[in-house]
């Protein structure tokens, strides 16, 4: 058996790291917004048309996951105090989830007839899930014709399931990546196999990088980490890149993993010095380790962890070591990243009025002048070409962009989506106990592609 990461995180220290990574614990507190709330932010923002009657009185709920700062009280307040100085007469009440329990919620909820009304979140559980299970509102009429022409034909494909109804209207997205410990690399001579001013590297430059670091005395230099799904969109992407392996077929109704290229890249990180399968993390104590200097890169990355400041400078560990931000390692040199798509999705929960105010709510953060604000609390870049510089002042951010156009395929909607992510950690464990990987990965698909069938 593979060596695993020796460390006792705090739970505090692993709380505040998870953002993105599949495991925010901020609290459920509530916030609801008042027509004297005092707004910041121009009141004359126009959402696009639709049936929304944006005139209507409602009290809605809305549920978000810790998508940037739309995991922040004070900073939603301040979104929501723009919205009711133009709807005074739509009360939003807001429920903060984290990756833990936010799906034990919604469910309980959703059992209990009393689920929210609007959820932000992504196109895996609000359109492959709760969509596909006909708990969700068709959204469809906030699509027009001019915002298809500002989205790209990929977001706007996974916002919407097999029969063409839109469970989703997207706010923002994401390339993750990988980062490594610069000063680290350096000083081991690794930066050699590095494409520091394209982010990207080969397969066989990684390998020999992982290899120096080791070889200068640091023995842990990265973690297949496979405690729970937290951040396992790390795992996929390492192993899916490294020999050009897929997760699923292009149409989404089949789990592909067990290739012969997924295979060969998980018995090469298996027998690769430094590098460590380890069942006691998930990605964000990953990015703790990483960032504590435990750890020398880190597979659980996105801009959202690079302009981090909590702990020490942004884009630095704690003890002040640079932090670059890497795309996946591949053979051919075209990454294919892991994209994350969140935006908002609303139940149907009977109650057209309800429905149609909810509606304004996303043409007001989505659709107006006010969705430049929204983008930027979630930290993320935004969905639509026409704000493509949004960002055109911050260096960082800016330089991030080149890692965008390596999108790869939003195969989350895939069938079975929930169950594949839980029998995917389940076979890394049993790779780092010394399980053969064929037989493992075997396994995975024959899980996945039952539970896929079965939906």
């Amino acid at each position: 058996m593979k060596k695993q990461v020796s460390a006792i995180l705090a739970a505090s220290m692993a709380a505040s790291m998870l953002v993105a990574c599949g495991g925010s614990t901020s609290s459920a507190a509530t916030s609801t917004a008042t027509a004297e709330s005092t707004s910041t932010a121009s009141s004359e923002a126009a959402p696009a048309e639709s049936t929304a009657d944006a005139g209507q009185a409602a009290d809605i709920t809305l549920w978000t996951y810790p998508i940037g700062k739309w995991g922040d009280s004070e900073s939603v307040d301040a979104l929501l105090a723009d919205f009711n100085a133009q709807y005074p007469d739509i009360h939003v009440t807001v429920e903060y989830l984290d990756y833990t329990n936010g799906d034990d919620q919604v469910n309980t909820a959703i059992e209990g007839g009393s689920a929210p009304d609007i959820v932000m979140e992504g196109p895996e559980r609000l359109v492959a899930n709760w969509g596909a299970k006909g708990l969700m509102a068709d959204l469809s009429d906030l699509w027009t014709d001019d915002q298809k022409a500002d989205i790209s034909a990929s977001v706007e494909a996974a916002c919407k399931d097999s029969s063409g109804a839109y469970y989703e209207f997207p706010l923002c997205m994401t390339a993750h990546c990988m980062a490594i410990n610069k000063t680290v690399f350096e000083a081991a001579g690794a930066m050699q196999y590095v494409d520091a001013e394209n982010h990207t590297w080969t397969t066989d430059n990684f390998l020999k990088a992982v290899q120096a670091v080791y070889d200068s005395g640091k023995t842990d230099v990265g973690a297949i980490y496979c405690s729970g799904q937290g951040g396992d969109q790390g795992t996929r992407a390492i192993i899916n890149n490294m020999y050009g392996g897929t997760f699923t077929d292009a149409a989404h109704t089949k789990y592909t993993a067990d290739s012969a290229e997924n295979v060969k890249a998980i018995e090469t990180l298996y027998n690769q010095d430094g590098i460590n399968f380890d069942a006691s993390i998930n990605g964000g104590e990953e990015i703790t380790l990483f960032r504590n200097g435990t750890l020398q890169m880190a597979f659980c990355w996105n801009i959202a962890q690079q302009t981090n400041a909590d702990n020490s400078a942004a884009g630095t560990t704690n003890s002040g070591d640079d932090i670059l931000f890497m795309a996946f390692p591949t053979e051919s040199g075209d990454p294919a990243l892991c994209g994350g798509i969140w935006g908002f999705g609303v139940f149907d929960n009977g109650d057209e009025n309800k429905i149609a105010a909810s509606k304004t709510f996303i043409n007001f953060m989505a659709n107006s002048d006010e969705t430049a604000k929204a983008v930027k609390t979630s930290t993320y870049f935004s969905v639509k070409n026409s704000l493509s510089d949004l960002y055109k002042d911050d260096e960082v951010m800016n330089e991030y962009q080149k890692l965008m156009p390596y999108l790869g395929d939003y195969y989350q909607v895939t069938p079975g989506w929930a169950e594949a992510r839980t029998a995917w950690w389940n076979m890394l464990q049993q790779v780092g106990q010394g399980t053969d990987v064929t037989t493992a990965v075997t396994e995975f698909c024959n899980t996945a592609n039952a539970a896929a069938s079965a939906s």
